[in-house]
């Protein structure tokens, strides 16, 4: 296996990844880490972007919140 700079440096900031699902109405989705694969919750307050649809590919940086890591800072790639 080889080692990518994300291996190295678990600290990165800003990640990438894919919108899985997003519901306008309700107002949140799940985000595709693309290195981890991990599903990300996203709200909608976080999103600095009109809006988000199925496999729009994004950046975002992760807060943890009493639920779980969320994606916070979410912007069109």
């Amino acid at each position: 296996l080889g080692m990518s700079p994300r291996d190295v440096m678990p600290t990165e900031a800003v990640r990438k990844g894919k919108v899985k699902f997003f519901n306008e109405e309700k107002g949140y989705g799940f985000i595709t880490d693309n290195s981890t694969r991990d599903s990300i919750f996203v709200h909608i307050n976080n999103i600095n972007a009109d809006e988000l649809r199925e496999n729009d590919r994004v950046t975002f940086e992760i807060e943890m919140g009493p639920k779980g890591p969320n994606a916070v800072n979410v912007k069109l790639a």
